[in-house]
């Protein structure tokens, strides 16, 4: 191998981090045809192959995963040069895409997010919001760079990091005869109309595995509806049409204003983890790097009965 230096490092880095040569290009104002031409030199040069092709993106091989973080490094220290020599320092600047569960979406992300914008003013932020098991499918597919959830999968491609801690709460309308409790029992739960989050969402995941902790299942509950949002939850509730386990987040005024009434369930350990999660498949470009960093990781939570 001779000492020739190694050409489009950009290209290569744009590419690793989007996977997607197509996607690199519109990046870098080149067409896909140009930036395969780059890639394949490159691996001309070095004579071991950088991307495979998998379910239409393109993966960094274990040698391209190494390459990748010399390429961090010399196009680190190129924009330090930059700044040494003309005394500008270039804004940290890209897209942040993270897909995001209902309650670190609508209750944890609007106030993080003005405080990471502060910080980096010149990233760009997409957010999704949906079910937990929708926002795995968007991280594994690469459809997001980070996703925030309240329950973990089983693909063996992601890794998860937990971020905060969620306290849930068997909630029923003011007024209910419970209305004055603490605490019931799990079997006094059982026999009680519920109202559940559809299959996928977090908080269902939650309730079904505290459940199995407890040596019951969901088919001991009398499940009388099932509806996609916590809002709709919170309404049907109200409107006395049963009762419902959700993170206190998510009802958090409706307990101060006295609608809703929160009581714990002895036996039933209903505390969770939120979780940041990515493919470990793929390498995070830099505003998602900065995004976990500035989500300070916490300890498990202390489950509760």
């Amino acid at each position: 191998m001779t000492s020739e230096q190694l050409p489009h490092l950009e290209t290569f880095a744009k590419a690793a981090e989007l996977s997607n040569f197509t996607a690199a290009g519109r990046a870098l104002g080149l067409t896909q045809a140009a930036v395969s031409q780059r890639i394949h030199g490159l691996e001309q040069i070095l004579g071991v192959p950088l991307f495979r092709r998998q379910g239409g993106h393109v993966l960094l091989t274990d040698t391209g995963q190494q390459l990748y973080q010399y390429a961090q490094k010399i196009l680190g220290l190129h924009r330090e040069a930059r700044q040494a020599v003309t005394g500008h320092k270039a804004p940290l600047a890209g897209d942040l895409s993270l897909a995001a569960s209902s309650i670190p979406g609508e209750h944890l992300l609007p106030a993080l997010l003005p405080v990471f914008r502060q910080k980096h003013p010149h990233i760009q932020i997409r957010v999704k919001i949906s079910d937990t098991r929708e926002v795995l499918t968007q991280v594994e597919h690469g459809q997001a760079q980070l996703g925030l959830v309240g329950g973990k999968g089983d693909s063996p491609h992601l890794e998860f990091r937990c971020f905060a801690c969620d306290k849930m709460v068997l909630v029923v309308p003011g007024g209910h005869p419970w209305g004055a409790r603490k605490r019931i029992s799990l079997k006094q739960l059982c026999g009680q109309p519920l109202i559940l989050r559809e299959p996928g969402s977090g908080s269902r995941w939650c309730l079904e595995h505290a459940l199995e902790r407890a040596g019951r299942g969901a088919h001991d509950l009398k499940i009388g509806l099932e509806l996609g949002s916590n809002e709709a939850i919170k309404e049907a509730v109200l409107r006395g049409m049963g009762l419902a386990v959700l993170s206190t987040h998510a009802v958090e005024q409706e307990l101060r204003a006295g609608q809703l009434h929160g009581l714990q369930v002895t036996g039933l350990a209903l505390v969770r983890d939120m979780f940041v999660v990515w493919d470990r498949r793929r390498v995070l470009p830099i505003p998602a790097r900065l995004f976990l960093d500035f989500l300070d990781p916490c300890p498990p939570a202390q489950e509760e009965s």
